[in-house]
């Protein structure tokens, strides 16, 4: 899955990239983070890997760090979690995780979104029943049996390490993100890691390919991204080009 994956992960990262705004949906997802765990990254571990994901993404500090300050004070946004399951243009199977702080503006958003590309918007659990909850980890190696070993040293509870073409993936459940992340950086301390992340990754892969499809599946994405109070789109689509 490593290299698949990263060509998969890249072909989904330059879609939304075209109009995602993504200091802003980093800074709305940092504030709600810090709001509700803490200012203290070293305290809070899910706003530590947050502000890890979003250096990597050249985020700005000053970007992170107004979105903290902001969080400190009182009063502020009410923003709450919604998440929107589906199948897109072509049968593909799709989660649209948001923030908010106003529903009936985001529903209008993601429901346009599937109706106007002839897709279909399902009821909870529609389509994360053919996703798993993990945490992704992929870099340069050739040894994933030492991978593995060391993982199991450190009692890490690993799902899967994979090498393909020069990259080793490593899999696990998304409740052990912090394990393994230390695990694999005390064992290779000059690691450098290409992906890392916790996602929803699909069981299983629709092909979508044909211009039509194509052109459908990109103007999809293109309107999800285009709201602000759109976060993450996971989806299980294989698109051929």
């Amino acid at each position: 899955m490593g290299r698949a994956y990263q060509n998969r992960k890249a072909d989904m990262a330059k879609t939304a990239g075209q109009k995602t705004k993504v200091y802003s949906k980093y800074g709305k997802e940092i504030y709600v983070v810090a709001k509700n765990g803490g200012l203290d990254p070293d305290g809070n571990l899910a706003l530590r890997r947050l502000i890890d994901k979003a250096k990597k993404d050249q985020v700005p500090t000053h970007v992170i760090q107004n979105a903290i300050d902001k969080a400190s004070g009182a009063g502020g946004e009410n923003y709450e979690a919604a998440r929107y399951e589906g199948f897109g243009p072509g049968g593909f199977m799709v989660i649209v995780d948001c923030l908010t702080d106003n529903t009936n503006r985001t529903i209008k958003d993601v429901r346009q979104a599937f109706t106007k590309t002839d897709s279909k918007i399902g009821g909870p659990g529609s389509a994360a029943f053919m996703f798993d909850h993990v945490a992704i980890f992929c870099f340069k190696g050739d040894d994933e049996e030492a991978v593995l070993e060391a993982l199991m040293m450190a009692d890490v509870d690993v799902t899967d390490v994979e090498l393909e073409d020069g990259i080793i993936t490593v899999t696990a459940p998304h409740t052990e993100y912090f394990n393994t992340k230390t695990a694999l950086t005390e064992e290779y301390p000059d690691l450098t890691l290409e992906v890392d992340e916790i996602t929803w990754n699909p069981q299983d892969y629709k092909e979508i390919s044909g211009e039509d499809d194509l052109k459908m599946f990109d103007k999809f994405m293109d309107m999800l991204n285009d709201s602000d109070d759109v976060q993450n789109i996971y989806h299980n689509a294989e698109v051929i080009r």
